[in-house]
């Protein structure tokens, strides 16, 4: 099934697919930067409201150990980790994002977001993701920077949709856009994809399409992302919206979901495959179960785990 982009916003998502460079989105409120392209509208959401982080006391209170470089800096923070000394792990981190060392940044993001070593500070974890999408935006996909960069303008996205409490950072569906937008559309991320889908199916930050949503959730569900599998099974077992109904490969792609779920976070996953294998008619159920065997046979995939059986 082929579905295609369409729509101004879609135009935008293509740029980079059509060989154009595709500009990043606008500065990211809260951090220092230069003005935005004069072509494209401003308003008081990207106004600078907050220092960056970008001197080495600018995210933690500990006086930080000076290092004769960041490089050595993580050899620090490696040592540390292994040896149980958080606090010197920290500080080591610190130091080298103050540095602009990109890992460094992503990992203290990635630690101030789900309190991993540190208390959970998601202004934090936003103003770290904002200067790396800031200063990276052109970082070349599919390397392992890009992947970073790409997976901090997902968290941008996700922090924009919900806002951070009692903080400058405020819900702004159209910034999320932008956020998952670029993610999915430069760097292919299949988070930015799948959130992506999920703005075009609740109509959320763009105009509702659900074409558009198809269309993002198959591309993240093709690089084996679950959600966007069990999405997209879903989305052709209704049909309907532009969206044609393929029962047996809803089946396929909600089994391919169960097979790449983690059960203790993604049980629903597990649930909507069961339910939906159990409703099915007995020849939907042999060919999606087929197709299944098939794909993982093409991609070296490891046996079924007992997909489709409820």
């Amino acid at each position: 099934m082929l579905l295609m982009l369409g729509g101004p916003q879609a135009a935008r998502a293509q740029d980079y697919a059509n060989g154009q460079p595709m500009l990043p989105p606008r500065p990211i409120p809260g951090i220092a930067l230069p003005e935005p392209d004069s072509s494209r509208p401003t308003s008081p959401d990207t106004a600078t409201i907050a220092p960056a982080p970008n001197t080495p006391m600018a995210h933690s209170a500990l006086p930080l150990v000076p290092f004769n470089s960041a490089r050595d800096a993580l050899r620090a923070w490696m040592r540390d980790s292994s040896a149980g000394d958080q606090v010197g792990a920290v500080r080591a981190l610190e130091y080298a994002a103050s540095q602009g060392h990109l890992t460094a940044q992503y990992k203290l993001g990635r630690m101030y977001a789900g309190g991993e070593g540190v208390p959970t500070n998601d202004l934090k974890a936003f103003e770290y993701f904002s200067k790396i999408a800031d200063e990276n935006a052109d970082a070349i996909p599919g390397t392992a920077d890009g992947r970073m960069v790409g997976s901090a303008f997902v968290a941008l996205g996700s922090y924009f949709i919900d806002g951070i409490k009692g903080s400058y950072v405020k819900p702004n569906p159209d910034r999320a856009f932008d956020m998952f937008n670029y993610a999915a559309s430069y760097f292919g991320d299949p988070d930015g994809q799948y959130n992506l889908a999920r703005l075009y199916m609740k109509g959320q930050g763009t105009a509702r399409d659900p074409r558009q949503a198809a269309r993002w959730m198959k591309l993240a569900a093709e690089k084996g992302h679950a959600p966007a599998r069990a999405a997209f099974g879903e989305m052709l077992l209704r049909g309907g919206e532009g969206v044609p109904r393929q029962p047996v490969l809803g089946l396929m792609w909600l089994a391919l979901a169960r097979e790449s779920a983690d059960p203790a976070r993604e049980a629903w996953i597990l649930e909507r495959n069961d339910a939906a294998f159990a409703s099915a008619s007995p020849a939907d159920r042999t060919a999606a179960l087929a197709l299944v065997e098939r794909q993982q046979v093409a991609t070296g995939a490891s046996p079924s785990r007992g997909a489709g059986r409820p």
